[in-house]
C-alpha cells in the first residue's frame, strides 16, 4: 500500500516537472510541443472561417480542432491532477485561460458558432515567456499596469469629457445638416462626430452645408489637439512609478526618492 502511495507521489511529481518546469529537459519539450500545439490550433480555426478553404477542407479542420481539443483537455486535466491546490490553480490566471480554449469547441455541439471563440487559446502563449526564459520582462509589464491604474481617475475625467463634447458636436450637427445630408438621428450624428474627433474619417456621412463644414473643421483641429491628452497623463504617471520603482529609501528617517547610488541621506545625512 505504501509503495503504491509513493509510486502516485512519484507519478505525480514526475508530472509537475514535466508540465510546470521548464529548466528541465522534459519540461522544455513540453512546452514546445505545446506552443506549437496552440499555434496550430488557432491556425485550424483562422482557416476553419475562410469558406473556400471550409468547403474543400471541412472535415479534415473539425477533426482537427477535435484532436486539438481533446490534447488540451487531457492536458489541462493532467495539470489539475499534479497541483496541490486545483481550485486555486483554477482560478488563476493561467487555470481560467486554459478552462476557456477547450470550452468553446464543447459549446459549439450545442451553439455552432461558439467554435470561432477557440481563437481564445492563443492567450495560452504567454507561456512563452517562462520557456524562453523572459519572465524578468514581466516586471516591466507590472510598471506599466501600475502606471495605468495610477493614472485610471484623469483617464476617466478626460474620457467622459470627450464624450460630452462630442454629443454636443453631433447634436449641433445635426441640427445644421439635417437628415436630407445624412445626419438622419442624433446617434448617427455621434457617431459622425466620433470618427471626426478620433481623426479616423471613414467618409460615409459628411456635412455638406458650409456652416456644416466649419464645425467639422473645429472639430478636426480639436481631435488633434485633445489626441495626446492621454498620452501625457500616462507618460507622467508613467515615469513617477518608474521614480519609485528606482529609488531608495532612507532606513532612518524613512524618506524616499533618493539616488540609488547615494551614500547619505539628503534629508538627515545618515550613511546609507
Amino acid at each position: 500500500m505504501g509503495q503504491e502511495a509513493n509510486g502516485k507521489k512519484n507519478l505525480k511529481d514526475t508530472l509537475y516537472e514535466v508540465i510546470f518546469e521548464a529548466d528541465t529537459p522534459p519540461g522544455k519539450l513540453f512546452d514546445v510541443l505545446l506552443i506549437v500545439s496552440i499555434i496550430g490550433s488557432v491556425m485550424v480555426v483562422m482557416a476553419d472561417s475562410v469558406g473556400a478553404i471550409r468547403v474543400s477542407y471541412g472535415r479534415v479542420l473539425v477533426a482537427a480542432e477535435w484532436f486539438f481539443t481533446v490534447l488540451f483537455s487531457i492536458e489541462y486535466l493532467f495539470r489539475l491532477y499534479c497541483v496541490r491546490s486545483r481550485l486555486k490553480y483554477a482560478i488563476s490566471f493561467y487555470g481560467v485561460v486554459d478552462f476557456i480554449s477547450i470550452v468553446p469547441t464543447y459549446l459549439s455541439l450545442v451553439f455552432p458558432a461558439t467554435k470561432y471563440f477557440a481563437i481564445l487559446r492563443m492567450l495560452r502563449i504567454l507561456r512563452v515567456f517562462r520557456v524562453l526564459k523572459l519572465i524578468q520582462y514581466l516586471s516591466e509589464a507590472n510598471l506599466l499596469m501600475k502606471a495605468l491604474a495610477s493614472s485610471r481617475r484623469k483617464i476617466t475625467i478626460f474620457f467622459f469629457t470627450v464624450l460630452t463634447m462630442v454629443t454636443i458636436f453631433g447634436s449641433l450637427m445635426y441640427v445644421i445638416e439635417g437628415e436630407a445630408n445624412g445626419f438622419t438621428s442624433i446617434p448617427k450624428s455621434i457617431y459622425w462626430a466620433i470618427v471626426t474627433m478620433t481623426t479616423v474619417g471613414y467618409g460615409d456621412i459628411s456635412p455638406q452645408t458650409a456652416l456644416g463644414q466649419a464645425l467639422a473643421s473645429v472639430i478636426m483641429i480639436l481631435g488633434y489637439s485633445i489626441i495626446a491628452v492621454p498620452t501625457g497623463i500616462f507618460t507622467v504617471e508613467f515615469s513617477q512609478a518608474l521614480s519609485r520603482e528606482t529609488s531608495a529609501s532612507c532606513l532612518s528617517c524613512g524618506k524616499g526618492g533618493l539616488d540609488q547610488d547615494a551614500q547619505f541621506c539628503k534629508f538627515c545625512g545618515e550613511e546609507l
